[in-house]
């Protein structure tokens, strides 16, 4: 029998959507497919349902570099209530305790916050994606279960006072962190802090690595592109596959050397880093791909986009 069609177009590409609350990461991502008419797709940085902004959707050959934005560096801007604990963290789990804001000031939050920038050892919540003897934590969790976890190093680069409603007792911060972070957590221990628990009430991703609030597009946005623009304005609507690297150095080849990473062997390149990983260009400047400086100074292909 002959191999069966994939549903869908063969584009690729990325696609920055403004998630909105209320629905998976998932949800969302088949949402952008079904409308962009696409054979392959997946997000990377998976958001919570109550969270809205970020989520980049990788399309066709972007999903073979989707797993180097999961090592980006994110920004959120988290609006919190104080005096409340949830067994989640956010407003989707239930009200474990509550306690009294007493004697609460934009000074008092801020000494809070300094508190925990830099490195800092995070307990991962239950409601989670990490897996723990193969089992992600939030199944375990729906079974009302609660096991021992492991804490973890993240980086906490900016935490900044946004705002505080004394009369709601609610306030804004700003996060701009390392990969692993968990915003939910993060809040749960400046409310301790605080002496009043808190939990997390909305939360908006602003940046994942060089990607910014501005350049977002909602799925209502994109449903008038269709219907006014067609595919063509859908797929103009795309961001190149390099920019999933941006943070790598770029090195271009001549047309011999191309040939050569095409078929998947390293290459001598003049101006070449001594180390590290590097965006690989053709002599037309078309981007190839990822490559890795191995041992005898020459690039390594590691993953290319399909010819």
């Amino acid at each position: 029998m002959g191999r069966r069609n994939r549903k869908g177009r063969n584009v690729s590409g990325i696609l920055l959507l403004d998630k909105p609350a209320g629905i998976t990461s998932n949800g969302a991502l088949q949402r952008v497919k079904a409308l962009v008419f696409a054979q392959k797709a997946g997000h990377t940085g998976s958001l919570d349902p109550i969270a809205t902004g970020i989520l980049p959707i990788c399309l066709g050959e972007a999903t073979k570099f989707s797993g180097f934005l999961l090592n980006a560096n994110k920004s959120y801007l988290a609006e919190c209530q104080l005096g409340v604990v949830t067994r989640s963290g956010d407003t989707e789990g239930e009200v474990v305790s509550e306690r009294p804001v007493e004697k609460m000031s934009e000074e008092r939050i801020r000494q809070a916050l300094q508190q925990f920038e830099g490195e800092i050892q995070q307990i991962p919540p239950m409601h989670s994606a990490v897996k723990v003897n193969g089992q992600p934590l939030y199944k375990l969790a729906h079974q009302g279960l609660e096991i021992e976890r492991e804490p973890r190093t993240v980086t906490i680069y900016e935490l900044e006072f946004v705002s505080y409603d004394a009369e709601s007792e609610r306030m804004e911060i700003h996060v701009h962190c390392s990969k692993g972070t968990y915003v939910r957590t993060l809040v749960e221990d400046i409310g301790e802090i605080l002496e009043c628990g808190a939990h997390v009430t909305a939360l908006r991703r602003t940046t994942l690595g060089p990607y910014l609030e501005q350049d977002l597009l909602t799925l209502e946005q994109l449903e008038i592109v269709r219907d006014e623009e067609g595919k063509e304005g859908l797929d103009q609507r795309l961001l190149s596959l390099d920019t999933a690297v941006d943070d790598y150095e770029a090195v271009q080849l001549d047309a011999d050397s191309s040939y050569y990473v095409r078929q998947g062997q390293p290459v001598q390149i003049s101006g070449a880093p001594d180390e590290g990983w590097v965006r690989i260009y053709d002599e037309s400047n078309k981007f190839l791909g990822v490559g890795e400086i191995i041992d005898d100074g020459r690039v390594a292909p590691r993953r290319l986009v399909a010819s």
